[in-house]
């Protein structure tokens, strides 16, 4: 019976989550106290054991020091200089609107990149009377794929790191940069190749560009120094995580009470602590409740049992098969969701004989960071950058993403493969297929 409930409240809280039509926040905390008042797991189990607050505290303490740092203006500074430099030029502008977001959402993280990014295109691609979908594509490619170079990057990789202890920061770089790096390229010459007749010089208003005070956007105040050291030390300290046995959550959490002790005073805290995405977090801390119930009731031990059973329990396979599951299925949901059931179900294949797993966790990261890409749901900063631009009544439409998205997702799978089979598959199983 329980088994049946868990599956039934899981699965309609998966539902609404996917139709968004009520907040996802509300529906995964309403899932997993439906799960608490039903006996399902006891209030201990589902605080001690199943929601990770050590992802909780480091996406915390990033929304802190992006919410400080945002407010020195430094982010739009960037972002209209480099277009003032490149004369409003249509495609240097999408190249550069690509890097810009691929390094800031590697290194901050992709939903808040999106935030700061796409407002600043948006203006800009109608200062150049230039459409702007391919922008948003690109936008959107490029977060999702900057994301999976790091561990910081986009959830998913935040729950993995956390899940695994020895994934660390440099971990991620190490393994998922090069293919990242990869993707994104083919991504970029392709967008380039897709739209080069429609971005083509028109009417533009280049002086309204160049009259722009890109300096004006900054805040030139202790703020802002005081921000960009505390944000710089905090990315070095992740770098080095390996070298000073500190746990990813410590550094997080010591930059961002430093630089909210160090701006107390030009900043208040409650201001700060407004603009952290509550709701996000919230959503998080409802889900681990959510795939707790699954993991209370045995579901997820089934889940793992059945996966082996489809590839025979073969190393190799079990990898390409996450890969391609976590793509696909990340395609047609948040890949937020759908990496927090996975994990349990990875760790689950170290009792079936599966003990080097590290290829396994690459695959699962790989998958749900690059199959966000296929539709507007796929992955957070997808809806992000949708409402923003909406917003600006320039609506991304659902079918018109999808048909690029899907077959980029795709060939990114494809090239996936191959990197790791290539890369980790050969080498351990010393074996093709």
């Amino acid at each position: 019976m329980d088994v049946v409930l868990a599956s039934i409240i899981f699965i309609v809280s998966y539902a609404f989550i996917m139709t968004e039509k009520i907040n996802r926040a509300v529906v995964a905390l309403f899932g997993g106290v439906l799960l608490l008042v039903c006996g399902i797991y006891s209030a201990d189990d589902v605080f001690m054991n199943y929601i990770d607050w050590n992802t909780i505290a480091l996406l915390f303490s990033m929304m802190v020091l992006i919410s400080i740092t945002e407010k020195t203006g430094l982010f739009s500074f960037i972002a209209i200089r480099f277009a003032q430099r490149i004369r409003g030029k249509p495609i240097p502008l999408l190249v550069g609107a690509s890097i810009l977001t691929a390094i800031g959402s590697a290194l901050l993280d992709n939903v808040t990149t999106v935030l700061i990014f796409v407002p600043i295109i948006l203006k800009i691609t109608k200062l150049l009377n230039l459409p702007s979908f391919p922008y948003l594509l690109a936008i959107i490619f490029s977060s999702n794929i900057g994301g999976a170079a790091t561990l910081i990057g986009d959830p998913p990789n935040i729950m993995i790191g956390q899940a695994v202890d020895h994934l660390t920061f440099l971990s991620f770089i190490t393994h998922l940069a090069p293919l990242a790096l990869i993707v994104f390229s083919v991504m970029l010459a392709s967008i380039v190749l897709l739209f080069r007749r429609t971005l083509t010089v028109g009417n533009i208003n280049e002086s309204k560009l160049e009259n722009i005070d890109a300096a004006a956007q900054l805040i030139k105040t202790p703020m802002l120094y005081k921000s960009i050291i505390v944000l710089g030390l905090t990315i070095i300290g992740f770098l080095m995580q390996s070298l000073l046995h500190i746990e990813l959550t410590a550094i997080a959490l010591s930059g961002a009470l430093l630089l909210l002790l160090l701006t107390e005073k030009e900043i208040a805290t409650e201001h700060i602590f407004e603009k952290v995405e509550w709701v996000t977090l919230f959503f998080f801390i409802g889900l681990f409740a959510l795939v707790g119930g699954l993991q209370e009731v045995g579901i997820i031990d089934e889940l793992a049992r059945a996966i082996i059973l489809t590839t025979d329990g073969d190393f190799s396979k079990t990898a390409i098969f996450v890969l391609w599951a976590a793509g696909l299925f990340s395609g047609i949901v948040d890949n937020i969701p759908f990496v927090a059931a996975m994990i349990p179900v990875v760790q689950e294949f170290e009792s079936y004989g599966l003990v080097y797993l590290d290829p396994i966790w690459w695959s699962l990261a790989l998958g749900a960071c690059l199959g966000g890409n296929a539709t507007l749901v796929g992955a957070s900063a997808n809806v992000v950058v949708a409402g923003l631009a909406e917003g600006e009544n320039e609506k991304v439409p659902f079918i018109r993403f999808m048909l690029y998205g899907i077959p980029f997702v795709l060939f990114s799978l494809i090239i996936s493969s191959v990197y790791i089979y290539v890369r980790y598959l050969i080498p351990y199983t010393g074996q093709a297929f």
